[in-house]
């Protein structure tokens, strides 16, 4: 009695305490089991008494012996599904009641506290200390379950049990109870009903539905699997209990609710000791295969802590479930093992494609994104990255187009400059059909289009195959006008000559294929050395030959050098590839990047060399002038201005174009170097207008604004002793001033000048030498006869005197001032107030002599007296008359 009621204390306290409505739950789910019927179980409370009803087989002999007997259970192993029958799991009772009653259409039995004290005390026996044993002694009762009912079980509640609470935390229970124990159907506690219904997916998997709740059950061996879904979206538990079949105190963290057949201790809470946890796995990776195949991973357990040893175990099975079972999807072929599958982080539906034949076992893109990682590692799957796909390519022959595709679909791959070393090994297609590794080895073609002809100097890319891509990964771009200025193609044309004609016309056919890209004028001059056909079937440099029709023949001599180009050629590529490459049209034009020196095969081109102060960073230069026939110079310069690349070059005063045609093109007999631009006013009536049409384009081919060469100051020293020629006064004092600012700057050698027999005087009357004077003091203008004054600049009259071998006049004539005048400041003489503001300038500090007509009287060159507004006396002082005013005679 005494051992009785302490068991019985302690399952009510410890074992059962809160599992009253699970262990009831077993019994009605066991009875329902050994019926063969979905059973049904309802819970009602009215005031301290709670009622809880079940159908199924009623209570038989047995049950009563079971309950009685405390540690005994009537279940055996033929009863498959039950889990335990009025054993001591029913003792959970005794948490909440002392009276019990077990009412069965078979007969019922009643449990009572009081009653069996009372039966102690009769017989005069000890009551133990921990209370009378209640399920000890059973009565007979006369009570039957209620309408519907095969059992039930009534508990008058102890007055400390807060009954409401009770129901509700049976509530709670209820949904876990009906996924635990498949053979309830439904459980009612008060008024609310929950249902559970089920049906099989195409899958096979068990869809069950409790309320609005959703799982997904599949059965294995030793365990049912079950995982929470929405909207058809499993969603994996976070932490659970091992179930076997309800709930124990075995802490989880695996991602899906399990259920158990394993050897639980009585009180179910924990697992036998040394009761083998690793069969509980076997099957897992099936119920992972019958998912959809995005969400399978997500009930892959990942690394983590343990919460119990049970979970260590269980998580390291499932782990090697996974590891060697068929579950994974992969494209293209069954599930695999993740041992035997192979993943690419970022896999898209494009690469797929393209790595399924060289990658076997490769994860299906839906697995392959940064929320799969973790899962995948955990299972062994094996992970490919960049560099290995750039290894497992190498040596791949594919069609551009396909290596065009791979390249599209690893782009969103390279992330970073890790992802770009890990394909520096990349293989890359080229246009001269080889497969060569490495991006950074291979030049990308510009704007080249897919009809691109094989390039046999560089590594260029496939056109076809080429990528954005490939520049990201170190590959240089170039256009067709890069490919063409590279020094490669430079020594494959100098060695053409010694090839086969085959051979030669092939790298033709590249170059002008590349060419049709290009703009004219936009090549070095070296790729006219490439050999073309000419209409003799001889071949030659395309700088020596002309198209057919080219308006450049009209204008050469008729002994030039050039031929025509083969008019089947030309219709095969094209007139404007031909024209890019040097073939003539118009003129050619010869341009290098830092020339080393006069090498250009141009005509005097070492006398050009010699005029620049410093070599020219770049050289751009019309070729052929020297075969102009002389007679078409008009007709050569209307080419020259129509062609832009040549038009251009005609302004450039100081490069070689312009340099050789002003000294050596003509135009009505006159080189144009010495005749003036139309609008220039310089020297006018000095030097002719240039009479072309289109003389207003080659200003720098005509004579300039100033003296700049010894031929033009020649022509004007010759011009202004001319009597045929009247050009203005402003104009003679012009070409003077231009004149000696050139013997000033040095720019002439005097010595090499002829000097005319005559001079041009300021009023435009020749003088001769001797008489003339160059005007070097501005007060000596008015007192000098006009026609022996020679007027330049007073800053470059010396120079000027010396140029022209004349006196200076300040040398030749001396002058007194022979009035007398009024002594005096300029800024006490209003009129002289007025004439520097006039002027814009300051008034100068200082005397000035005030005559009422100022006479001088001069020696020297000149005898004679004369009356002059202003003078400049020997000792620097001014003298002026007094009607005179500085804005006329200053």
């Amino acid at each position: 009695m005494r051992e009785d009621a302490a068991a019985e204390s302690d399952l009510a306290k410890a074992g059962y305490r809160d599992r009253l409505l699970t262990e009831l739950a077993q019994n009605a789910a066991d009875a329902a089991a050994r019926e063969g019927i979905a059973g049904s179980l309802w819970v009602d409370l009215d005031d301290q008494t709670l009622t809880v009803a079940n159908t199924g087989r009623p209570l038989d002999e047995s049950g009563v012996h079971a309950l009685t007997a405390l540690r005994a259970s009537n279940k055996v192993d033929a009863d498959e599904g039950v889990t335990g029958r009025f054993g001591v799991g029913f003792s959970a009772v005794l948490s909440v009641s002392d009276e019990v009653e077990l009412r069965s259409s078979t007969g019922s039995v009643r449990f009572s506290a009081s009653q069996t004290l009372r039966e102690i005390e009769s017989h005069e026996l000890p009551v133990p200390e921990t209370g009378v044993p209640v399920l000890r002694l059973v009565w007979p009762s006369v009570e039957l379950p209620g309408v519907g009912a095969d059992s039930e079980v009534v508990l008058t509640l102890r007055p400390d049990v807060d009954a409401a609470a009770l129901l509700a935390q049976m509530t709670r229970e209820a949904v876990d109870l009906l996924l635990e124990l498949p053979a309830l159907g439904s459980i009612r506690l008060g008024e609310k009903t929950f249902q559970r219904s089920e049906r099989v997916l195409e899958s096979g998997l068990v869809e069950i539905a409790i309320g609005d709740r959703t799982w997904w059950q599949y059965s294995a061996t030793n365990a049912r699997w079950l995982v929470p879904v929405r909207d058809g979206v499993v969603e994996p538990v976070s932490d659970d209990v091992l179930r076997a079949p309800t709930r124990s105190d075995e802490e989880l963290s695996i991602p899906a609710i399990i259920i158990a057949d394993i050897a639980m201790q009585p009180d179910r809470r924990r697992i036998m000791p040394a009761a083998p946890i690793a069969p509980l796995a076997e099957g897992y990776a099936k119920f992972l295969a019958a998912l959809p195949p995005r969400q399978r991973t997500a009930l892959v357990p990942i690394p983590a802590f343990a919460r119990s040893e049970t979970d260590s175990l269980l998580r390291e099975a499932l782990l090697k479930e996974l590891q060697e079972n068929e579950w994974l999807p992969v494209v293209g072929e069954p599930d695999r093992a993740p041992q035997r599958a192979s993943v690419v982080p970022g896999l898209s539906d494009e690469l797929a494609d393209l790595l399924t034949d060289i990658i076997g076992g490769l994860v299906v893109p839906e697995l392959s994104g940064p929320k799969h990682e973790r899962a995948l590692a955990a299972v062994s799957t094996h992970r490919i990255g960049l560099a290995r796909i750039a290894e497992l390519l190498s040596g791949l022959e594919r069609e551009p187009s396909w290596w065009n595709r791979l390249y599209s679909a690893l782009e969103p791959l390279v992330i970073d400059t890790l992802a770009v070393e890990e394909l520096g090994t990349l293989p890359v297609p080229l246009s001269d059909g080889r497969i060569v590794t490495g991006p950074r080895t291979v030049v990308v073609g510009v704007e080249l289009g897919e009809d691109a002809p094989s390039v046999q100097w560089t590594r260029l890319v496939h056109p076809v195959a080429a990528h954005p891509l490939l520049s990201r990964l170190g590959a240089q771009t170039a256009s067709a006008t890069d490919l063409l200025s590279d020094p490669a193609l430079r020594a494959l044309i100098e060695d053409a000559a010694d090839q086969d004609d085959s051979v030669v016309t092939d790298l033709a056919q590249v170059v002008l294929g590349l060419a049709a890209h290009v703009a004219p004028g936009a090549l070095p001059s070296w790729i006219g050395e490439v050999l073309l056909p000419d209409s003799e079937g001889e071949l030659r440099s395309a700088d020596q030959l002309l198209l057919p029709g080219a308006p450049l023949a009209g204008v050469l001599v008729e002994d030039s050098p050039f031929g025509i180009v083969d008019a089947d050629f030309v219709q095969q590529v094209g007139e404007q590839a031909l024209r890019v490459v040097g073939v003539g049209w118009g003129f050619a034009v010869v341009r290098e990047e830092l020339p080393s020196g006069p090498d250009h095969d141009l005509d005097a081109e070492d006398a050009w060399w010699d005029t620049l102060d410093e070599d020219p960073e770049y050289i751009e230069a019309v070729r052929d002038l020297d075969l102009v026939d002389e007679d078409r110079w008009a007709q050569a310069l209307s080419l020259l201005v129509e062609s832009p690349a040549t038009r251009a070059l005609l302004v450039d005063r100081r490069g070689y174009t312009a340099w050789w045609l002003r000294s050596n093109a003509e135009l009505g007999g006159e080189v144009l170097g010495l005749l003036r631009a139309p609008g220039d006013r310089t020297f006018e009536g000095l030097l002719d207008a240039a009479e072309h049409p289109d003389a207003g384009f080659f200003s720098g081919l005509l004579a300039s604004d100033t003296v700049d060469d010894p031929e033009l100051a020649q022509l004007l020293l010759d011009r202004l002793a001319d009597p045929l020629r009247m050009p203005a006064s402003a104009v003679v004092a012009r070409a003077h001033r231009l004149l000696g600012e050139a013997a000033q700057r040095r720019v002439l050698d005097l010595e090499e000048l002829r000097l005319p027999p005559f001079v041009r005087g300021l009023s435009g009357d020749l003088v001769d030498p001797g008489d003339a004077l160059v005007l070097d003091r501005p007060w000596l203008g008015a007192a000098l006869p006009a026609q022996r004054v020679v007027l330049g600049s007073f800053e470059t009259a010396a120079a000027l005197a010396d140029l022209l071998d004349i006196a200076a006049a300040s040398a030749s004539v001396h002058g007194r001032v022979s009035s007398t005048g009024v002594v005096t400041t300029w800024a006490n003489e209003p009129q002289a107030v007025l004439g520097f503001a006039a002027l814009g300038r300051e008034v100068p500090v200082g005397e000035v002599v005030i005559h009422h007509e100022l006479s001088v009287e001069l020696t020297g060159a000149v005898e004679a007296t004369v009356t002059v507004p202003w003078w400049v006396d020997s000792d620097g002082i001014h003298h002026v008359m007094r009607t005179w005013t500085l804005p006329q005679g200053m």
